[in-house]
């Protein structure tokens, strides 16, 4: 899907507002191979639901640290069967104990936090793209979560020119919560990204 920025500009306009299913219609219809991608962290379970009511065969993309919590690993199965996820699992290229035994996880003012985050993240996350080549990919990213993203909006072109694609950017943890109550779905919090560790940082797949 080759489009330009004022294209994706007049799109936008167009979009704020629409359902998401809408929205997701859309980019499934106009885009040739889509893919959607989580780490089943809180609210993560909407745009799986939405993307996979479109099309339930839409490849997942799941780029595993191996640092997620219990809760947060239980989540993902029980949605991996709920929603009958395509799941297209990624995870780093050295074990969690040996990165464990070496390095463990750095504090983020530390700068083998850089390395660990390109293991353990930004290297499994290319190599996904890389094979799977998507020309449309799905997100939950929503404005306000960090400075970053509140510079996006619902359509925006990722630095490879994959078109992202956030259904939900506009909505509220209340309008999720709302929609997650519609459609009889499970929230999991026990979350923790050891790439982010605080909320408002990005850990590099975003910028």
């Amino acid at each position: 899907m080759a489009l330009q920025q004022n294209d994706i500009e007049n799109l936008n306009r167009q979009f704020k507002g629409i359902p998401p299913e809408e929205i997701i219609s859309w980019a499934v219809t106009h885009g040739k191979n889509p893919v959607v991608t989580t780490n089943f962290r809180p609210y993560e379970v909407a745009i799986l639901h939405a993307v996979t009511q479109v099309d339930n065969q839409i490849p997942v993309v799941w780029c595993d640290t191996g640092y997620n919590t219990p809760d947060t690993y239980k989540h993902a199965e029980d949605l991996t069967t709920r929603l009958n996820l395509n799941i297209k699992l990624y995870v780093p290229k050295q074990t969690s104990a040996h990165r464990d035994a070496v390095m463990g996880i750095p504090q983020i003012d530390n700068p083998q936090h850089a390395v660990f985050t390109e293991q353990v993240k930004l290297e499994p996350f290319r190599r996904a793209m890389e094979e799977l080549k998507p020309d449309v990919w799905f997100t939950n990213l929503r404005k306000g979560q960090t400075a970053h993203r509140n510079s996006l909006d619902v359509l925006s072109l990722s630095k490879d020119g994959v078109l992202k694609v956030s259904p939900f950017y506009y909505w509220s943890d209340t309008q999720l919560d709302t929609y997650l109550k519609q459609h009889n779905l499970p929230n999991e919090h026990r979350y923790f990204d050891p790439t982010k560790v605080l909320e408002n940082r990005e850990c590099g797949l975003h910028t």
